[in-house]
């Protein structure tokens, strides 16, 4: 009996199907709330994803998410959900590697010698924190050499999911490959159950990032202090030209003048007026 129920709910759902017209409002909402372009081109993929927040709410279709979305105000207890459904969270320690080559060689460098001792850094689309733990360990190391350097490392995210799985610091082994051996040494703790094949970033590092959610579409960025340097790397592919002018420009309002701001290997910011100027590839200082 109970493997028929289980049989007929498995046929209703592949039955179901996202409409053009709940696929508009819902990529409407998205567009509105965090930036991200919804094509149509991208329609299986959001109802795919979709299709487990239909079970986790028990609500049957498509349709009545919709309606309990739009119609019946759940967009202010599920818009959160739809929003961490939806957001792709791809993410590597040492992603870019030529971009902590330049954060090492030349932009810390840089910093001391202007006078800068206090460094502020954030990593604004942080994902399951892969950056800005990658940015921690440069950090580190750095401070360690030099001496007499204090630092902060922000880390914000739009998605409360990947916050909660990057304050834990638990990665898998293959996850770490690319950090240097040296640095898996001082900053990883191996899990003590071999077959779980899992290491953990090491508690002093885990402290010096302060993890925060933070929406990019937010009119104005209230971090605090000023940032020395500022990572918004692969997450303005996802916008438009002016959402990305607008992003841009906020981060800039945050940097310190002679600051520096990293942008990811396939994003610009070509025909974008900001008071920066580019330094290396994808790398821009403020002026």
């Amino acid at each position: 009996m109970g493997n028929g129920v289980a049989a007929v709910a498995r046929v209703r759902e592949a039955e179901d199907r996202l409409s053009n017209r709940n696929f508009e409002m819902l990529s409407g909402f998205i567009y509105d709330y965090s930036g991200i372009k919804m094509p149509s081109s991208k329609m299986t993929m959001l109802e795919g994803r979709l299709r487990r927040r239909l079970r986790a709410t028990g609500i049957p279709t498509f349709n009545d998410y919709c309606d309990y979305l739009f119609k019946h105000d759940g967009i202010e207890k599920e818009g959160i959900f739809l929003i961490d459904a939806v957001t792709t969270n791809k993410t590597d320690f040492f992603r870019e590697p030529k971009h902590f080559e330049y954060m090492t060689e030349t932009a810390l460098p840089e910093l001391v010698a202007a006078g800068h001792k206090r460094l502020r850094l954030w990593s604004s689309a942080c994902s399951i924190g892969a950056e800005p733990y990658t940015m921690a360990m440069v950090m580190q190391d750095f401070a360690e050499r030099q001496g007499g350097i204090d630092y902060k490392i922000y880390a914000t995210d739009l998605s409360t999911d990947v916050l909660q799985a990057a304050r834990r610091g638990i990665y898998s082994a293959d996850m770490v490959q690319p950090v240097p051996p040296e640095m898996r040494r001082k900053y990883l703790m191996v899990s003590r159950d071999p077959s779980r094949a899992e290491v953990r970033i090491h508690p002093h590092l885990r402290s010096m990032i302060g993890f925060g959610r933070l929406n990019l579409m937010d009119d104005a960025y209230r971090m605090g202090d000023p940032m020395q340097m500022i990572f918004c790397r692969n997450v303005l592919i996802y916008f438009d030209k002016p959402t990305q002018a607008r992003v841009l420009s906020r981060l800039c309002d945050c940097l310190v003048k002679g600051g520096f701001l990293f942008v990811g290997h396939s994003e610009t910011v070509t025909g974008i007026p900001l008071p920066v100027k580019q330094v290396a590839n994808t790398v821009f200082k403020k002026v």
